[in-house]
């Protein structure tokens, strides 16, 4: 009987939670869709390397099928694969906008840089041992595991790959090399052959723009016919793929080294050497002569190509003179050569000298290092000597490296930053400027420290230890406050690169959602870290901006604990207040609207009160310090519209303290008799307050009714809730309430529907965020901000009366509200009027199957629909607030690719539909709901592929082409550079693309199978052709067209003719007529012989050549003058907050009394 009037009263209070919740949003599974949209730092698992050097665009390629995509600004992103397979190649199409990974699937992906997907997937059917794409095209060559190179093009209108008829298998090129074998070696190498760019015609160029960088720092361009193909067992081969014939043969079993005691790399060189398996190579000059090999012993073999050549089935004869040796050690037992890398040095005497970077070779069990040598060739390139080594120490285990181009002109001596990889997901980078520092005759190691990453968002270096992310009121003062110091941060500041003007990395442009003046921030993300600082960002957009940095310590004071690790944040929207709890005990407050004038802080050290000088600082104010006992913070609580704080510590005590006043109002003792950590508190304001602890025994009975201000419930560890009066500190209940079964719990929320119908106030959804409750004070505040004086903490006493008055709910409205448990093994959910009554019956239950570590509660439409759990295995569930229903079950690793990691819950934070949590060096934000769009997706994100800068680059290298069939006329760049410095720049024009590179010719040659017939045919017919006068079809390049008036297009157009005939010496008015039979017999035809027929024909041919050339020429000098107008037009912007300074002064003078701290 008794059982069942329990199954009964259970029943009535689920259908009255029920029936509350039908007017709340109801939660469902069409509802979610977890997706990434923030991601900084570099995963934990990277493994590869790649760099776009026109893009300035950096890619690192994961072991668990994730790509990382960072530029300049602080731009990054992340693409993750359908399957969680590591990658095993990544490589850019470069300055074309996509991204080519092969996994160990050999599943060939595409990834498109600018819609940030995944544009196309091919399934290799063989096992891919090298990929290599052709530099600035859209070709690529595949090696496998049976000898075999294919060739590959993408094609970007259809989006395709596409495999194209040219395939060499191992034995028809070892036959024709003069090494048949039967056994299919596979290819462990493809790399074009460079080539020296010659003479430097386009320095005249690069004097009047900075921005033909591309062709400053690539003094070494590939050439694209002409490809080295290695094998394993040491077989390397020069291709022409353009004549179809073998150019240099080197390795493979007959290679014969001798003594040479010219070798000063290593005099003691084997008599025989026996077949030797290839591990790494690379081109080891300027112009493709010298070809290092690193081999399985530790070996490293320079190979002259360009001492010995053979023609088509003709076998090569080296000497002694055409190889040289280098080890790295003496010892027997070396580590192979893993990574090979060259770049030429700053001032180098001949195509050879350069530094070589080398991974491996070492004695086995040595420390894992870098090695960089200096190496200098004789002038007739027989010997090498190495004159300088540095060995640079790896923080953790290798994965890759990758050199760097400079983007920068160079005056013709290239420099290179090299990047370094090791793992977990450490990226060092060091410049040019480090590795010059190496002394000419080094004979000792010397060990040189790299520079590490710099993170947007630090979560290593220093180490973070909470974080926060919360939304503020829209239009409210917070939101303002911070877009003010947000812009005056900006003001100041220069784009992120890294803390280096030299900072390699600087690709991409920044939404223009970004740079809006005067833009509220929405959200806000507000991260402790271990050496006590405090650092905010603006979250309003996927791309995070800081903010303001609040330091870990006070200049010149020193203060016991101050700089202790952060263990919980609190921020009041209304008061603009930051309060930080760290691991002493201490409580810091901090005045995001203080004024400059603030010089003083108060600290509350026991019974003590003093107030200190504040020295001039760059973050916000220090208002208190408040020393409390001497024990870990870890609940902190606003209320009264900030002018209360409640702050909870392991200790098991909670003290409220008066923000307005600066004073402790009360510390409760430990309330537990286990002493159990408060890790949770919660404001409610109630009116009668003790008619609410009837039982319901004495329902009916007459009790004293005692009004109370405020009610706090906060909850142990233990999973104990105790109720105290807000005002007093005494307790409500003489028994604290806890549930049937002991339990470890994670946190506490009061949930509720209330609608407060009280004058210039809103309706408040629920009681556990103060922050609703800030809101609705914001009318009030501001209405009688102009009434009442405003003391030092920002809110006048009136207003604190008043919000008093209003921050309380009579017995009925918080009886109908809920309290949410969440504990490591269940979560449950009470009535808030049976656990005033001690009653601890639970409306709805869940047990888990596994641990859980943190629950938070989240929004839909305004209203809390729903709560999220994370499990210590990785699993997020999403709960319905109804019932408590499981709507969607995750994980970490579909997601994020994560697994779990201890401690990881005290960095994550729910708001708003937003999950945030950080692991190792990453850092993420998981949006809960589809089809909301708080971050403006996609228009917020940044733009990988810079369009401008592609069609410029284009344009800059088919000038450059055309330069050497021509020169340039004297006087023409001196004409259009003095222009366009005085002219207005036109910022409606828009860009119509340049040409991409003409590959046309190795499109044909990839069209026909190399061996075959058709294919030599061809080739050997390449250079006969005929062409004739009349087949010859000039088209006009397309000019930019502009939405302007009628007399700013006639304005542009006469600039258009003038700059036409500046470079052609032609008019516009040229314009073909149509003409009479009769006409054009009287003009051409002549009593003139077949030869001076021919002649004449010759001669118009040459002349529209010229013509063709000059126009190609006139619409890659426009390109690259437009994206110099607009580098010219941001360099315009930065000057003119510079100028008109002594002006300014005075008026900054009258202002200084009334500036803020972020003015400063």
């Amino acid at each position: 009987m008794l059982s069942a009037k329990r199954l009964i009263q259970k029943a009535v209070l689920l259908r009255h939670h029920q029936e509350n919740n039908k007017e709340r949003s109801s939660l469902t599974a069409a509802d979610l869709d977890l997706q990434v949209v923030v991601h900084y730092g570099i995963p934990s698992t990277a493994s590869l390397l790649a760099f776009d050097s026109i893009q300035r665009l950096l890619a690192i390629a994961t072991l668990d099928g994730r790509i990382k995509v960072f530029g300049g600004d602080g731009i990054e992103a992340i693409f993750t694969s359908p399957k969680q397979l590591p990658y095993k190649n990544i490589e850019f199409l470069q300055n074309q906008g996509f991204l080519i990974s092969i996994s160990i699937e050999n599943d060939i992906q595409v990834w498109n840089l600018e819609s940030r997907c995944l544009a196309y997937s091919l399934q290799w059917e063989m096992n891919i041992t090298v990929f290599s794409v052709i530099s600035r095209s859209c070709f690529m060559y595949i090696g496998d595991e049976h000898g075999s190179l294919s060739v590959l093009k993408y094609d970007s209108e259809d989006a395709k790959l596409l495999q194209l008829p040219y395939h060499i298998s191992a034995n028809s090129l070892k036959e024709a090399a003069g090494f048949p074998s039967p056994d299919h070696q596979p290819i462990v190498g493809v790399v074009p052959q460079p080539h020296s760019s010659g003479n430097r015609q386009d320095k005249s160029l690069i004097i009047y723009f900075k921005l033909f960088f591309i062709l400053a720092h690539h003094s070494v361009f590939f050439n694209a016919y002409k490809v080295l193909i290695a094998y394993q067992d040491g077989l390397i081969v020069l291709w022409d793929v353009s004549e179809g014939r073998i150019l240099f043969v080197g390795g493979g079993k007959d290679l014969q080294l001798k003594d040479d005691s010219k070798n000063e790399v290593d005099p003691n060189i084997p008599e025989d050497t026996e077949e030797r398996e290839i591990t790494a190579l690379c081109w080891a000059s300027s112009n493709g002569s010298i070809l290092a090999v690193g081999y399985l012993d530790g070996d490293i073999l320079f190979w002259k190509t360009s001492t010995a050549s053979s023609t088509r089935g003709q076998k090569n004869e080296l000497t002694n003179s055409n190889i040289v040796k280098l080890q790295l050690s003496s010892s027997e037992k070396r580590l192979p050569i893993i990574v090979l890398h060259w770049s030429i040095s700053d001032r180098p005497s001949n195509d050879g000298d350069g530094r070589l970077f080398i991974y491996g070779g070492d004695e086995i069990g040595s420390e894992e290092v870098l090695t960089v040598l200096t190496l200098e060739w004789s002038s007739g390139m027989e010997t090498v000597r190495c004159v300088g080594r540095m060995d640079i120490t790896l923080a953790g285990s290798f994965a890759d490296m990758i050199l760097l181009p400079s983007s920068g002109p160079t005056e013709g001596n290239p420099k290179a930053a090299v990047s370094v990889l090791a793992n977990p997901g450490q990226l060092h980078i060091f410049d040019d400027a480090s590795l010059s520092s190496l002394p000419s005759r080094q004979k000792h190691k010397a060990t040189v420290l790299t520079t590490g990453f710099p993170m947007v968002v630090p979560t290593v270096d220093p180490h973070i230890t909470v974080a926060k992310l919360i939304t503020l009121p829209s239009g409210g003062n917070s939101s303002k406050i911070l877009s003010e110091i947000a812009s005056a941060k900006k003001r100041r500041s220069t784009p992120f690169h890294g803390g280096s003007a030299n900072w390699p990395l600087t690709g991409g442009v920044p939404s223009h959602l970004s740079f809006t003046e005067h833009a509220d921030v929405e959200r806000a993300y507000i991260a402790g870290y271990l050496d006590g600082s405090v650092r905010i960002w603006d979250a309003t957009y996927p791309d995070l901006s800081l903010i303001c940095i609040v330091e870990g310590e006070v200049e010149s004071i020193e203060m016991a604990g101050f700089s202790d690790p952060v263990t919980k944040l609190e921020f009041c929207s209304l008061t603009q207040s930051l309060a930080v709890g760290n691991k002493c005990g201490l409580v810091r407050i901090y005045n995001l609207n203080g004024s400059s004038d603030e010089t003083t802080f108060h600290y509350l050290i026991d019974t003590k009160h003093e107030v200190h000088t504040l020295p001039q600082g760059k973050g916000p104010p220090l208002r208190a310090v408040f020393s409390l006992l001497n024990s870990p913070i870890l609940a902190l609580q606003f209320a009264n519209y900030g002018a209360k704080l409640a702050v909870g510590l392991e200790c098991g005590h909670v003290v409220v303290l008066d923000t307005s006043s600066l004073a402790v109002l009360f510390t409760t003792e430990s309330v537990s008799s286990s002493c159990s950590p408060v890790i949770s508190v919660n404001w409610v304001g109630c009116i009668n307050t003790c008619s609410l602890v009837k039982s319901p025994k004495h329902s009916d009975s007459n009790m004293p009714i005692t009004p109370t201000e405020q009610v706090m419930f906060f909850l142990t560890k233990d999973a104990t809730l105790y109720m105290i009066d807000g005002g007093t500190g005494s307790m409500i209940s003489s028994h604290p309430w806890h549930p049937k079964k002991k339990s470890v719990a994670i946190s506490m929320y009061v949930i509720g529907k209330y609608n407060l119908k009280v004058e210039g106030i809103p309706s408040v959804p629920d009681l556990t965020d103060g922050k609703q409750l800030e809101e609705s004070g914001q009318n009030l505040e501001a209405k009688n901000e102009s009434e009442h004086t405003t003391n030092s903490t920002g809110i006048s006493s009136h207003n604190n009366e008043h919000h008093s008055s209003v921050n309380t709910l009579t017995r009925e409205r918080l009886l109908d509200s809920f309290i949410l448990l969440c504990c490591v093994d269940s979560l449950q959910l009470y009535s808030t009027k049976n656990v005033i009554q001690g009653n601890n019956k639970a409306i709805c239950k869940v047990k888990h199957a596994k641990p859980c570590c943190w629950a938070s509660t989240f929004r839909k439409e305004g209203n809390i629909c729903g709560v999220v759990l994370l499990f210590q295995s990785g699993v997020i569930e999403i709960r319905s607030f109804s019932g408590l229903e499981l709507v969607k079950e995750t994980s970490l690793m579909s997601i994020l690719r994560w697994n779990f990691k201890a401690n990881m819950e005290k960095m994550m934070s729910c708001d708003n539909g937003q999950i945030t949590l950080a692991h190792g060096c990453e850092l993420a934000f998981i949006s809960l709901f589809s089809g909301e769009n708080f971050s403006r997706i996609p228009e917020s994100f940044p733009c990988l592929h810079d369009k401008v800068l592609a069609a410029a680059a284009d344009a800059a290298f088919n000038f450059s082409s055309n330069q050497k069939k021509q020169g340039i006329k004297p006087g023409i760049l001196d004409g259009i550079v003095k222009g366009f410095k005085g002219r207005k720049v036109d910022h409606s024009v828009v860009i119509n693309p340049s040409p991409k590179s003409d590959f046309s010719h190795l499109e044909a040659a990839f069209s026909k199978q190399p061996f075959s017939d058709s294919y030599r045919t061809a080739v050997d017919n390449e250079e006969v052709v005929e062409l004739h006068i009349d087949d010859i079809e000039i088209d006009e390049p397309s000019l930019p067209t502009a939405t302007t008036s009628s007399q700013e297009v006639k304005h542009m157009k006469r600039e258009k003719r003038s700059q036409r005939e500046q470079l052609l010496g032609v008019t516009d008015d040229m314009k073909p007529k149509l003409r009479t039979p009769e006409e054009i017999m009287a003009k051409y035809r002549k009593a003139e012989d077949a030869s001076s027929v021919a002649a004449h024909a010759r001669e118009k041919l040459l002349e529209r050549q010229e013509k063709l050339e000059k126009r190609e020429d006139a619409t890659s000098l426009y390109l690259l003058i437009t994206l110099y107008q607009r580098i010219s037009r941001r360099t315009a912007e930065l000057q003119s907050g510079a100028e008109d300074f002594s002006s300014m002064a005075n008026e900054l003078v009258k202002l200084m009394e009334k500036r803020k701290w972020w003015q400063i």
